[in-house]
């Protein structure tokens, strides 16, 4: 197997496919070719087992700033907008209730704050302050058992999409294979990344590829394969490891998604809990956040490869000696260690499904076996810090992108940003029309003004 591409995309998951989709549908790219290591598509963080199958706008998630949930705001409505143009069936998706949770005065005080004072409730038109009688209509379990002399309060909204990332990587592909000029190599590993005069040469173990331009989007093996080629020397990997716990009941618990508030400091996602994107009977609640010295769950092989990228050498000792002496974190990570033990993790996580659902017992839950991915964290050694968000390395050709959270949700934002970019690289050959993208996502995202009724029905268990 070989091949000459202008452009070459490392990796199917979220990111490589919404690239393959963005390049194929609305540039005039003459050749492009996606490779992927496992046997599918989205086989890994991408797989609905593997992540949270949330997408994420800002407005409930608090601990994000105004200016990041702007961001991420549109970001997401592009991919929502995708959702409801291409996958009017639910295959992919579901739409249900979303709201963030807030008990007692000060967790009451706090939400009123962020959606007066802060401009939550200007950014976001369809989130809107309900209280405890309302609550109880959309979320009668979450309502029930609770002290009724206690001080409730949500911020809720309609746009609580709960994602397949899995499928709708490979509706991307799908779209993008229409096109005669793109080429998908599945079970196919790449070896090697050499600079060319005009390009790169891509070995796998299925043959050699030459191309003009290279994107990887390869998760936490993106800064693995920068690294090999100089660049990214000054950044290291705090790989995250996130399970669930499930309940599974006749009725399911929830209708929608209910997140609590945001721990201050702490880079990862407050536990909330949600009905699966396929099975409404089913409850997730999580995630966990564990540290692992491997760039995949459950894979020994690739603890050689997180010691690549660590470097073992003292910059990044002292980086993550800093960040996990912080008061906060540190107790945090070691609490999230406990949680994967048996017997004992399930009682020590179940106040927090209990923060969320105030009825459910020890035996109403179980670990979620098999669930779960790595989020690679980025570590500025320079800094000796955590770098929040995507970290996306721009070289000569080539683009390197590791996706933590919110990676998934931004996947066509960034898609659309690596495009740019891919043309700047190939020259002034080639366009992208931006308008016909966007017509096709964002342009069917439902506004405020589209529906008079600003709740939506809660879902049948097999939604």
């Amino acid at each position: 197997m070989s091949g000459k591409y202008d452009l070459v995309i490392v990796g199917g998951g979220i990111s490589g496919a919404s690239l393959l989709y963005t390049t194929a549908k609305f540039t005039d790219i003459d050749s492009i070719a996606l490779i992927e290591k496992e046997s599918e598509i989205a086989a890994i963080n991408s797989h609905h087992t593997n992540n949270s199958q949330t997408l994420h706008f800002g407005d409930i998630e608090t601990n994000y700033t105004l200016e990041k949930a702007e961001e991420v705001k549109e970001a997401a409505e592009l991919l929502a907008g995708y959702l409801e143009n291409h996958d009017p069936d639910r295959e992919m998706h579901s739409k249900r209730s979303k709201m963030v949770l807030g008990v007692g005065d000060e967790e009451v005080a706090e939400l009123e704050e962020r959606y007066e004072d802060e401009g939550f409730g200007d950014l976001f038109p369809k989130l809107r302050p309900i209280g405890r009688e309302e609550i109880a209509e959309l979320e009668p379990k979450v309502v029930e058992g609770r002290d009724p002399n206690k001080e409730m309060l949500a911020l809720q909204t309609p746009d609580g999409y709960v994602v397949d990332y899995g499928e709708t990587s490979k509706s991307f592909v799908e779209q993008a294979s229409e096109e005669a000029n793109v080429d998908v190599y599945t079970g196919t590993e790449v070896t090697d990344i050499t600079p060319t005069l005009d390009g790169y040469t891509i070995e796998t173990d299925r043959g050699r590829f030459d191309c003009d331009a290279t994107v990887v989007a390869a998760g936490s093996h993106s800064l693995q394969m920068a690294k090999e080629l100089g660049y990214g020397q000054d950044k290291v990997l705090l790989p995250i490891a996130g399970s669930f716990f499930l309940a599974d009941t006749d009725d399911g618990l929830l209708n929608g998604k209910v997140y609590t508030l945001q721990m201050k400091k702490l880079p990862f996602a407050a536990v909330h809990g949600d009905a699966d994107v396929h099975d409404g009977t089913i409850t997730r609640f999580g995630p966990t956040a564990k540290l692992v010295p491997t760039l995949e769950r459950g894979r020994i092989s690739t603890v050689k490869d997180f010691l690549d990228v660590f470097g073992l050498n003292a910059s990044a000792f002292l980086s993550y000696g800093n960040i996990l002496a912080d008061r906060i974190l540190l107790p945090y990570v070691l609490r999230n260690l406990v949680y994967d033990v048996p017997k004992v993790g399930r009682k020590q996580f179940l106040p927090h499904v209990q923060k969320v659902v105030p009825t459910v017992e020890l035996e109403d839950i179980e670990r979620a076996k098999g669930y779960g991915g790595v989020r690679p964290q980025i570590v500025d050694t320079k800094n000796k810090s955590l770098d929040m968000g995507e970290a996306k390395i721009v070289g000569d050709d080539i683009i390197f992108n590791i996706t933590p959270s919110p990676g998934a949700s931004t996947c066509l934002k960034n898609a659309m940003r690596d495009t740019h970019t891919v043309l700047d690289f190939l020259g002034d050959d080639y366009e992208f029309d931006e308008e016909a993208f966007r017509e096709e996502t964002i342009g069917h995202f439902p506004r405020a003004d589209d529906s008079d009724d600003p709740k939506v029905v809660a879902p049948s268990a097999d939604d």
